[in-house]
């Protein structure tokens, strides 16, 4: 059988004396991105940053949604985009709504044999859990599709001191973070312990039993509880007081 041997020499390579690689005109805004429309199309657009955006768009041609079961739509309340002084926020500094405005309810559920219709009409103003539900851009405005059981409390006035607790939830008033140490060293806002006591200013009605009834909370209004650091919303009030609002079963013990 014959054999080819190839060698070094037996291979010409060009010379690359006249060879300069050119980098000129490559910019981070020439490089492009392929778009996706709804007919199939590609087109090409330069993207100064990119952006994702996390809320499920849905298309102008449906002009209604009706939640299912025990599911709530909610109209997102608008971010705050500058601070009390006039001061513009960046995207990275506004906080997360956590508030908004009931706009459609689904038909409840059932526990046993007992229908339950959901709690919350539409029109009331609710507080609801930061992560919970699924964020929709529809008719111009952001919306959240959650469950009833995530919708912490109602705020019936423009001040959180005044929520309104449904189902298993406290609402607690922080007590202040200690400003010094035993020694009578000044701590910073970074150094500073987060609280995990205050006092209960409202309680829910209760979480449901298997017979669709409602089981009263131990905790009452005007005790002084120690809860889990890590639970529950964190909100601050008009004059800067601190309020978390947790579940029941976030609360470890009852202070006296």
């Amino acid at each position: 059988m014959a054999t080819a041997q190839l060698t070094a020499s037996s291979i010409k390579v060009p010379a690359a004396r006249n060879f300069t690689p050119s980098f000129e005109g490559l910019r981070p805004s020439s490089v492009k991105f392929a778009s996706f429309g709804v007919g199939g199309g590609i087109s090409q657009r330069r993207f100064p940053g990119l952006v994702v955006k996390a809320a499920t768009a849905v298309a102008p041609k449906y002009t209604t949604i009706k939640p299912l079961g025990d599911r709530v739509l909610v109209k997102i309340k608008t971010v705050e985009e500058k601070t009390d002084g006039g001061i513009l926020l960046p995207t990275t500094a506004q906080t997360k709504p956590q508030a908004g405005e009931v706009v459609a309810v689904g038909e409840g559920k059932s526990i046993g044999k007992t229908k339950l219709e959901i709690g919350v009409k539409t029109g009331t103003q609710v507080v609801y859990s930061k992560y919970a539900g699924t964020e929709l851009e529809f008719n111009g405005s952001n919306h959240l599709i959650l469950k009833e059981d995530d919708i912490v409390g109602i705020l019936e006035t423009d001040e959180i001191k005044d929520l309104k607790p449904l189902n298993d939830r406290v609402f607690i008033k922080v007590v202040e973070a200690e400003e010094k140490t035993a020694g009578g060293l000044l701590l910073t806002e970074a150094s500073k312990e987060k609280p995990s006591i205050g006092t209960v200013i409202a309680v829910g009605p209760g979480p449901l039993d298997e017979e669709g009834n409602r089981k009263p909370l131990a905790i009452a209004p005007g005790n002084t509880v120690l809860y889990s650091k890590y639970a529950g919303n964190d909100f601050k009030g008009s004059d800067g007081t601190n309020y978390i609002a947790l579940r029941a079963s976030d609360v470890m013990a009852v202070l006296s």
